[in-house]
């Protein structure tokens, strides 16, 4: 179910982020947001380089939150994290029952995608959940677009949450901030772009 729901301008929206893959766990961050305007809390959790388990941790991590009952979209820096560990955009809905949006500055190339997951044993695994993420849609911004798949949320809700949120660059505030933490952690100070 793709719905359009009402968008409060404090929305609890949870932006997710994993830091630099220097170790084979990488620590990924969750920022809660009201809106776009202040953050309400921080997630971490790690995830396995290259693995398969970003889905169940992300889920469980949500779960686990304080925050859960008032997060009202999930927000992801692409759909595969810590390397090639893929998340299931749909199983995340379907499993937290809170609507997921996946966020790319740029059109993925999937040819590039599907060359690297030759080197996988589960590679077929892995494209399969890549194709059920489903369509990638454009949303056009004052300065540049951004490409975006979703999971139990409409489109125009969507719009709605990107304009809202969106308010240093055409990446969403929960978004840059858990990339700016993540970093940040890892690294002693933040850097590249979410």
């Amino acid at each position: 179910m793709n719905s359009d729901f009402h968008i409060k301008p404090e929305i609890r929206i949870l932006g997710i982020d994993d830091s630099a893959l220097l170790t084979e766990k990488v620590m990924i961050v969750g920022a809660v947001f009201r809106g776009g305007d202040w953050i309400d809390g921080v997630l971490r959790s790690e995830i396995t380089k290259d693995g398969l388990d970003a889905t169940e941790v992300i889920c469980n991590m949500i779960k686990k939150s304080k925050h859960y009952g008032q997060i009202r979209t999930v927000i992801l820096d692409g759909i595969t994290y810590g390397g090639f560990n893929v998340v299931d955009i749909q199983t995340l809905y379907r499993e937290t029952g809170i609507p997921v949006v996946v966020v790319m500055r740029s059109y993925p190339d999937f040819e590039k995608i599907k060359s690297a997951l030759k080197y996988f044993q589960d590679g077929e695994e892995r494209w399969t959940i890549i194709k059920r993420a489903g369509k990638i849609e454009r949303i056009s911004g004052e300065k540049s677009s951004i490409y975006i798949q979703r999971a139990g949320i409409g489109m125009e809700t969507v719009k709605k949450i990107i304009r809202l949120t969106s308010i240093r660059s055409n990446i969403p505030e929960p978004l840059r901030v858990a990339h700016l933490i993540a970093t940040g952690i890892i690294l002693g100070e933040s850097r590249g772009k979410a």
